[in-house]
């Protein structure tokens, strides 16, 4: 029974969709340790960041129930269903963050002390569609994180690259929501929720993200100066400018179909792709 929870909640959460940040967390760690960190500062890093993801989830979806019973697309969720019960996902969120406070004391000091601030982003993301189309921008701030934490975590401070790295993910992150919110508008205009599709409509909403995307690869490009990284890491850039060329050939405003291959798919070879090219230019 208990496992039967836990693979709900898991399937609940997107875990797999760590697989977005994570490996942005790991590029910063990396980056952070010129090279290979300590085993112990990669262990403390990958829980930081499955806890913090994980309770943002849970958050967001005990948030967002009573919204989510309403919309066609996220009816058949857990809690909508009620395949878990409120409590029991505050349960899970719980031992998430306990899961974060402890991989953070592990960590550099400083990695404690900004944790409710990370918390914050974290928790008012949730929150936002409520009040302001700049959610996506927000959700974005939230996975900027993932690096950002990993320099605080090993290194105890921030090189002004990293913020060029976080800036690359933030725009990357906004870009590939707004494609994702494109689903929802009709619901979100009803139910007077916010979002840069419902503002501007589809078209515009489709342009925006590609602004976000061209700024994506200038952030990442800037960052790549300041770490003094070379041909890997450039390549990489280009094959990422590629792949966003295309997740935005896929989807058109009068053509939805594609919205989840262009979410899923394409951006988490993107994760994957960045943090392989800086390993390779960092190793070779």
């Amino acid at each position: 029974m208990a496992l039967t929870k836990l693979k709900i909640f898991l399937e609940m959460i997107k875990f797999e969709h760590t697989l977005f940040a994570l490996p942005y967390a790991y590029m910063g760690a990396f980056l952070a340790a010129g090279g290979v960190p300590s085993f112990r500062d990669f262990i403390f890093i990958t829980l930081a960041m499955v806890g913090a993801r994980t309770a943002a989830m849970s958050l967001n979806r005990i948030i967002d129930r009573q919204i989510d019973a309403k919309n066609p697309r996220t009816q058949t969720r857990a809690l909508p269903q009620g395949l878990l019960k409120v409590s029991e996902v505050y349960f899970y969120t719980i031992l998430s963050l306990i899961l974060f406070f402890w991989a953070a004391y592990n960590l550099k000091p400083l990695a404690l002390k900004l944790l409710p601030l990370a918390l914050f982003v974290l928790v008012i993301y949730s929150y936002t569609k409520r009040f302001t189309w700049a959610c996506h921008l927000v959700l974005g701030l939230a996975l900027s994180l993932a690096p950002l934490g990993s320099f605080v975590g090993i290194k105890g401070y921030l090189p002004l690259p990293a913020y060029f790295l976080a800036a690359g993910v933030l725009f990357w992150v906004a870009g590939f929501d707004i494609i994702y919110a494109l689903q929802d508008v009709d619901f979100d205009r009803a139910q007077g929720l916010h979002s840069i599709p419902a503002r501007f409509g589809l078209e515009k909403a489709l342009n925006i993200a590609r602004g976000f995307h061209f700024l994506t690869i200038v952030s990442f490009f800037l960052a790549g100066i300041g770490f003094k990284l070379g041909f890997f890491y450039y390549f990489g850039l280009t094959l990422t400018a590629v792949l966003l060329v295309y997740e935005h050939w896929l989807v058109k405003p009068n053509d939805l179909s594609k919205v989840n291959a262009a979410f899923n798919n394409v951006n988490i070879v993107i994760s994957l792709l960045m943090f392989a090219a800086t390993t390779l230019d960092l190793f070779i």
